[in-house]
């Protein structure tokens, strides 16, 4: 048995294995950007390499590892979230880490299983030697190395964050929930329902317990719906209490705190001007990547339109862009093709992809 955040299917299309494939054997997948990387390393969990890296980069670029959420694949998360393109522009290399269904059939990261959220073992090992894989390719800056995923993927970005903590500048986890949410299939789904109900002090622990290292600590960006109805906003709280209590700070005493046009931020920093954790509560956002409406034309699984990019907020919390030069990266328009074929697939996915389910 294994955790799914699939649509409930209604036709052949809207089924979630024919969503992944329907949508990488069309042309939005935009497959040809993302280069597949076979035999990188140990593979203990089974994962597929793929990257993309800028041309005609002078010196040390940026590395920024990107985990997809369940039922996509890495070029339809490609596709949607615009990171290869925003590689492109800004001079960074991206790395995405594959699931395969032959290890979680809806393609989900296995976050909820302790042999795949430890450290040096099963898919974090993996993604740990794709990582060294890239550094002795191309000339990676190690120190700035990130993590962002979706889902399952911010899920398992989480993990990365807190098993090798020493390896990473920062992380964005959206839709996603804190290390040691669970370590079984039964507890996945009820955090994944309402949270782990642990305090931020127990989970700080959990973070401290899964290495020896004392520090520094990665930064960390957050970014929830507050409409998510498949993984429970509350486990946004918990990953920002999580990361603040790691670090000592005081939840209660953010230096930023305001709503925008997209909702609630609230920003801690390390008592500078450098924010250090990030929360992003999005006002009636559903279970998916916030990306801003203009850029494409056709609905995909979890991504949503919306006011702001998460990817290109996302960029410049990592430092990976100028504040002043920031382009908006690809993302998805609002559908409107006065009832036609995109309008009827939009229908069937605005409330379907947000749904938790279980299979066997």
């Amino acid at each position: 048995m294994t955790i799914s955040f699939e649509p409930r299917s209604d036709n052949g299309l809207t089924d979630g294995a024919s969503l992944a494939g329907f949508f990488s054997g069309s042309g939005f997948a935009g497959a040809a950007r993302l280069t597949e990387i076979e035999d990188f390393g140990a593979n203990p969990g089974r994962l597929t390499m793929l990257c993309h890296v800028p041309q005609d980069v002078a010196g040390p670029m940026p590395l920024v590892v990107v985990l997809h959420g369940c039922q996509q694949t890495a070029s339809i998360y490609d596709r949607g979230a615009g990171w290869a393109a925003m590689g492109d522009r800004h001079g960074f290399a991206v790395l995405y880490a594959e699931q395969q269904r032959r290890n979680n059939p809806h393609l989900c990261f296995d976050w909820y299983l302790r042999n795949h959220s430890s450290r040096d073992r099963g898919q974090p090992a993996s993604i740990r030697e794709m990582i060294d894989r890239m550094a002795a390719d191309h000339p990676i800056d190690r120190t700035r190395i990130f993590v962002t995923g979706l889902s399952a993927g911010g899920a398992m970005a989480s993990i990365l964050l807190a098993t090798y903590p020493e390896v990473f500048a920062g992380g964005a986890i959206l839709a996603g929930l804190p290390y040691r949410a669970a370590t079984t299939l039964r507890g996945g789904v009820d955090a994944m329902t309402r949270g782990t109900g642990r305090s931020h002090a127990a989970l700080a622990d959990a973070v401290r317990e899964a290495t020896d290292h004392a520090g520094p600590w990665p930064r960390i960006s957050v970014w929830h719906g507050t409409a998510d109805d498949t993984v429970a906003p509350a486990n946004a709280e918990e990953i920002a209490g999580q990361w603040l209590a790691l670090r000592g700070l005081d939840r209660t005493a953010p230096t930023h705190d305001r709503h925008d046009r997209s909702g609630r931020h609230v920003v801690w920093s390390d008592g500078g001007d450098r924010p250090v954790v990030e929360l992003r509560l999005l006002d009636g956002l559903g279970h998916g990547a916030p990306v801003r409406a203009g850029a494409a034309t056709w609905p995909m699984p979890f991504f949503l339109p919306a006011a702001v990019s998460s990817t290109e907020e996302i960029a410049k919390f990592f430092g990976l862009l100028p504040e002043a030069a920031a382009r908006p990266a690809p993302a998805l328009a609002a559908i409107d093709d006065k009832g036609g074929f995109g309008a009827w697939i939009a229908s069937h996915l605005g409330s379907l992809l947000d749904r938790l389910r279980l299979r066997g």
